[in-house]
């Protein structure tokens, strides 16, 4: 269409902004609805842990009721972020059982003090109400893909409070190399709709703007550039790690309920090892440590294996928040080593990380200013694009597909363990 059809015709273009623009909203009040509940849900559970650490010993018949609500509900089957990465992809719809199931697991794995995070439950949340509410409105494949997305977009605004954040990421994350924006106003709408209700309903970002800011001298940019280095080969050796675990767990213990039992058994006895709970749920509190500068060297490698335990057992949750926590860690560490702000760099190597797992570089830019402000967004930046490209194409999600592969200028599809798909 040229520039005059398009003058000629604007009703075409109002009607698709009016249309989406109304979807957006309305998947917004749902999304920030749902993510507050479950905001709240899960810090009222992690509250009753903390005041009654003996619960740890439950984690294995936590981990038995979890399974058993998947076979309740037949979803057995389930892949969890990965079928909402193939709905996305395929157009498939996502069966609307997985909201509730998905809240209920994560819920007790964060009771009994599994090492897990909680945006994949979000994701999975919003993207099953997204695609049920799709099917109410009778809407096409593709519609209902945007709106899935949508969904997303609005639990996980509604859930963390980074709107910016959670626009981007919903639509770069599934097919790397490309950006979805036919979802960029419905997506848009829908975070910054969750996040106004979900703050009206008392929940508020976790913001933490840095004090000092970084210049670009020389000295800096080595030692940011061996910094984002390291976050780079420590995200594939998180992602290498994950799978492995999953597929040995699999393999060893074909049996769900054997499987997650024995996985609960495993993590209380680290736990009792370790002789404190800091190594159990998201990690979020030992994530904001790090960024104020306090970090054990083998904080990040402990916290890899808890959750790495947890998620091949069976338990449900999500692996970014354990990925801000081991990325920040990381990052102190490093920071202590090279002579940068142990602080700072704990900040970089949150970003940095959860760029190379997710491989979403334009998705962690916007965390970095939603988190720590617009101070040093060139810093965050530079980490994101150096680690970004050094992580290769490995990833968190075995559905996901390189579009366009980090080391070819050209088109092809490839899974996150770097083999090409066709």
């Amino acid at each position: 269409m040229n520039i005059l059809e398009s003058l000629n015709h604007p009703e075409k273009y109002w009607k698709i902004f009016l249309k989406w623009s109304l979807l957006g909203a309305l998947m917004g009040g749902i999304g920030g609805f749902l993510g507050a509940f479950f905001h709240h849900a899960l810090h009222f559970v992690t509250e009753l842990r903390a005041e009654n650490p003996w619960l740890i010993l439950l984690l294995p018949v936590g981990g038995l009721a979890s399974v058993g609500i998947y076979r309740l509900f037949k979803l057995r089957n389930n892949r969890g972020t990965n079928e909402i990465i193939d709905a996305i992809l395929n157009g498939d719809s996502v069966n609307p059982l997985i909201a509730p199931v998905i809240f209920l697991a994560t819920a007790t794995t964060h009771l009994f003090g599994g090492s897990a995070g909680r945006e994949g439950a979000a994701l999975q949340l919003g993207g099953s109400v997204g695609s049920k509410l799709a099917k109410l409105l009778r809407l096409n494949e593709n519609e209902r893909t945007v709106l899935i997305m949508a969904g997303m977009s609005a639990v996980f605004a509604g859930l963390f409070g980074t709107p910016l954040t959670a626009t981007f990421f919903c639509m770069e994350f599934a097919s790397v190399g490309t950006v979805f924006s036919p979802a960029l106003l419905p997506c848009y709408l829908a975070a910054f709709m969750a996040n106004r209700v979900s703050a009206s309903m008392g929940v508020h970002a976790e913001v933490f703007p840095l004090n000092k800011v970084l210049d670009f001298t020389f000295t800096v940019n080595w030692q940011v550039l061996v910094l984002a280095a390291a976050v780079g080969l420590l995200g594939i050796l998180m992602c290498w790690f994950l799978h492995q675990a999953e597929h040995f767990a699999a393999k060893r213990i074909p049996n769900a309920w054997g499987r997650i039992a024995l996985g609960g058994v495993l993590i209380t006895v680290m736990t009792m090892l370790v002789g404190d709970h800091r190594y159990n749920g998201a990690g979020m509190d030992m994530a904001l440590k790090a960024v104020g500068g306090e970090a054990d060297w083998y904080d990040f490698l402990l916290k890899l294996l808890f959750t790495a335990v947890t998620l091949s057992a069976g338990f449900k949750g999500g692996e970014i928040v354990p990925t801000f926590c081991i990325g920040a860690t990381f990052g102190c560490l490093i920071g202590n080593l090279i002579g940068l702000d142990p602080g700072i760099a704990a900040a970089l190597g949150l970003v940095g990380l959860f760029c190379c797992v997710t491989n979403s570089p334009m998705a962690s830019i916007m965390l970095s200013i939603e988190m720590f402000g617009s101070a040093n967004v060139y810093i965050f930046a530079f980490v994101c694009v150096i680690a970004f490209v050094l992580s290769g194409n490995w990833g968190l999600y075995a559905s996901q597909i390189i579009q366009f592969s980090k080391s070819r200028l050209v088109k092809r599809r490839y899974d996150t363990m770097g083999t090409p798909k066709d």
